[in-house]
């Protein structure tokens, strides 16, 4: 998974400063705007006029903001919802239930990493249903009762037009909320239907199985000796026996488990049970070790180049995504990773470095071995270094490897983690590729601690709570556009800012001129002309207005950029598919941004709608 910014924002710092920029521009905001509104008064009626009818105007605004009537709120709210049922949201979740109940059919359990592809199905599917759900419903709402005269029912009323807009916001939410828990419940058995599935034995396998047992239980050793599950969903394990952990039950039974090796993502359990003066039976559990929640402790990554010397990044070996960086093998080439308040408290079992690499090979050599790799540590403070062992590394597959809290080198020391390695804390985890010509790739969220695992569940409630989240703010979006916009100009603006907040990592690097082919019109040059997109273009007067116009756009494109919501941060979808835990600052930052841009849209909303005649 690729580690974002704002992944590793500590929440209690980041809520400070957060709240003094929103309230400053929220300030900035309300002072624009009644300025604007001041001025139109005068140019239409005069200062003195002027000048008393926006003080009413935002007296009233005021008056209507703060004294809203939750039974009359409530009571649109379920007008709204009615509505809503009447639009036939029930084909949405028609749709979700045909998409389930196909995708057996085209999903692979078989491949490397089937629980990966099964939540992102879901978590996907699920978020572009909603969204299109929310676009269209909040969008079309209001636009539709104008058109029909109906809401002229309610404005007849002693109704606030700040109840109104607050109904429409929490009655299109409660239809998404209910939508999205019947969604999230029925994917969470999907899922575990789909990745369910046991392994059974040969009766050659059962026989050797058997024979193993007898021997470990005379004291020989079965060191290296293997036996192999049948194939099942186009994979089968590798089982290694120890049977050290046997018990015996009230019968004279002997019972015990041994585990298979990890494959496709997931291990299982093999269960045996031997008689008195019988035979023994073994048994396959079900999948574990898929449905993950970790929870991470990430280090700051740098580099050593092929020479030893400090780098700015590894070598680039083509790719064009620049996330990773490689590193030379049967080199001094590596890559470094300082972590932070390490205690010995927090890891008692000794220290789990787990891995995600890629891999780049120069020569296939054998295919079907990892390319061989080493971890050292070293004291950040003293400079001593002290290698932990060598492993075998494949492309992006995750790789667990506990550093004991004892060791020894190779040199003979025997080295204690915490007393001579870690430093106030700190502690470098040294990475090397050991093949010579082969390459290891690397990026921050690459290699972490693994501090412990939370509740999967829990964890994949937290992925659906930030669709609802994006769904309550494209909510929020819709009702502000619909108030001043009719429903096809709202629904194109609407689905606008949820395209420019899906996007908005691009629409970053687009207004600062670091994309490939330029700005939007140099790049239109480029399709028309076929020419590549690293090529200067030739220095025509063409080329110069070109540029000039896409400087302007580059303009418009950051204030978009600042104004629109970044989607990303409300999207959980890779944290669930990924296996790692969703924080709870993480989520109460999502949270806060929500309500950063509901607010005002709501406020804006109520402003739009009261300034129209029919609300007067």
């Amino acid at each position: 998974m690729v580690l974002e910014s704002y992944h590793a924002v500590n929440f209690a710092e980041w809520i400070g400063p957060a709240a003094k920029v929103w309230l400053i521009a929220l300030l900035a905001l309300f002072v624009g705007f009644a300025v604007l509104r001041w001025l139109l008064a005068v140019i239409r009626q005069g200062p003195a006029a002027g000048t008393l009818s926006t003080m009413e105007f935002l007296l009233a605004a005021a008056a209507d903001l703060v004294l809203l009537s939750p039974r009359r709120t409530l009571a649109l709210a379920g007008l709204t919802i009615k509505e809503s049922i009447r639009r036939r949201i029930v084909i949405v979740f028609a749709v979700f239930l045909i998409l389930v109940a196909f995708a057996g059919w085209f999903l692979d359990p078989g491949s490397n990493q089937p629980a990966r592809l099964y939540l992102s199905f879901v978590l996907t599917t699920t978020s572009y249903l909603v969204l299109l759900l929310a676009v269209f419903l909040s969008a079309l709402s209001l636009p539709a009762d104008i058109r029909n005269h109906t809401i002229h029912t309610v404005v007849t009323k002693p109704v606030r037009p700040s109840e109104i807009v607050l109904g429409r916001v929490l009655g299109f939410a409660a239809v998404g909320t209910v939508l999205l828990g019947l969604m999230a419940a029925i994917s969470y058995v999907f899922v575990l239907r789909g990745l369910d599935h046991q392994h059974d034995f040969s009766a050659a396998a059962r026989e050797q199985l058997a024979v193993l047992w007898r021997e470990a239980r005379r004291g020989d050793s079965t060191s290296g000796i293997t036996v192999s599950t049948d194939r099942v969903q186009n994979h089968r394990h590798t089982v290694y026996f120890d049977p050290s952990q046997e018990t015996v039950d009230e019968q004279g039974a002997r019972r015990g488990a041994i585990r298979t090796d990890m494959e496709n993502g997931h291990e299982h359990e093999i269960r045996y049970v031997v008689p008195v003066d019988g035979e023994p039976q073994f048994s396959c559990g079900p999948p574990e070790n898929h449905l993950l929640a970790r929870v991470p402790i990430y280090g700051k990554l740098r580099f050593k180049d092929r020479a030893g010397k400090d780098a700015e990044k590894g070598v680039n070996v083509g790719d064009e995504w620049t996330y990773r960086s490689y590193i030379q093998g049967g080199s001094l080439a590596a890559a470094i990773w300082t972590f932070e308040n390490l205690r010995e408290e927090q890891f008692p079992d000794g220290l789990p470095v787990e891995m995600t690499l890629g891999v780049f090979r120069t020569h296939k050599g054998d295919i079907e071995k990892g390319v061989p790799g080493s971890l050292s540590v070293r004291n950040p403070a003293t400079g001593d270094e002290a290698h932990v062992r060598t492993f075998a590394s494949r492309e992006f597959q995750t790789d667990l490897q506990v550093i004991p809290l004892e060791f020894q080198t190779g040199d003979g020391r025997t080295i204690n983690l915490f007393r001579d390695m870690v430093a106030d804390g700190k502690l470098e985890i040294w990475l090397r590729c050991v093949a010579p010509h082969q390459y290891f790739g690397a990026g921050q969220a690459d290699l972490y601690l693994r501090a412990r695992d939370a509740s999967f569940a829990m964890n994949f409630v937290k992925g659906f709570a930030g669709i609802w989240l994006q769904m309550v703010l494209i909510t929020g979006f819709g009702v502000l556009f619909s108030t001043f916009l009719s429903g096809p100009i709202a629904i194109l603006a609407t689905g606008g800012a949820l395209l420019g907040g899906l996007f908005s990592d691009f629409l970053y690097q687009l207004s600062q001129h670091k994309v490939y082919g330029g700005g939007p019109i140099e790049a239109m040059i480029r399709l028309v002309t076929q020419q590549n997109v690293v090529t200067e273009l030739p220095p025509t007067a063409q080329t110069t207005v070109a540029q000039m116009l896409d400087k302007a756009a580059e303009q418009w494109m950051w204030l978009i950029w600042h104004m629109l919501p970044d989607f990303r941060v409300l999207s959980f979808s890779d944290h669930v598919a990924y296996g790692f835990d969703i924080s709870w600052g993480l989520l109460a930052l999502a949270i806060c941004q929500t309500l950063a841009y509901v607010g005002p849209a709501f406020v804006l909303a109520y402003v739009f709608l009261k300034s129209r005649e029919l609300a007067q």
